[in-house]
């Protein structure tokens, strides 16, 4: 019973200090006494290329990936004029010719051609020194074997 009476306890002193009385309470901040002027934003027009130009490409050829794809495109007004290509996992390389127009829409034509074949790795030639190592001064003896040959055979008694 003291168990519930202190968490009732607790609970009323909770509820009764998270009231500030009005008279405790912070006063308001006043505010300026002048205001700064109020600017209007502008509103801008977006400006619209009536005639839009680009011409754009990169190449990428990564070795320790893998990665080989290049790309091209141009753009003059409504039309764009692109190819791109890149390495298939079945050893060719595809290249994709597109254009895209208001009156044709987009239209792209797929080639593919056969990756060129690495040349064989041929394996460098290294001359023979000119100058022979020197000989060691003192040449290492090394024991004869004490049975240069297997011994009589056996005989049956």
């Amino acid at each position: 019973m003291a168990l519930k009476i202190a968490c009732f306890a607790t609970l009323l002193a909770v509820a009764r200090c998270s009231v500030i009385p009005a008279a405790v309470a912070p006063a308001a901040v006043a505010a300026p006494l002048a205001a700064a002027p109020l600017v209007a934003a502008r509103l801008s027009e977006d400006t619209y290329d009536i005639n839009p130009q680009y011409t754009f490409g990169y190449d990428v050829q990564d070795a320790i990936t893998g990665d080989n794809k290049a790309q091209i495109e141009s753009r003059s007004g409504d039309f764009v004029r692109g190819q791109y290509s890149l390495n298939d996992p079945d050893g060719t390389r595809r290249i994709v010719d597109y254009t895209a127009d208001p009156i044709n829409g987009f239209q792209a034509v797929v080639r593919k051609a056969p990756l060129a074949v690495a040349a064989p790795i041929v394996a460098k030639t290294v001359a023979a020194p000119l100058v022979a190592p020197a000989s060691p001064l003192f040449a290492k003896a090394i024991a004869a074997p004490l049975i240069a040959r297997p011994a009589a055979a056996y005989t049956v008694l």
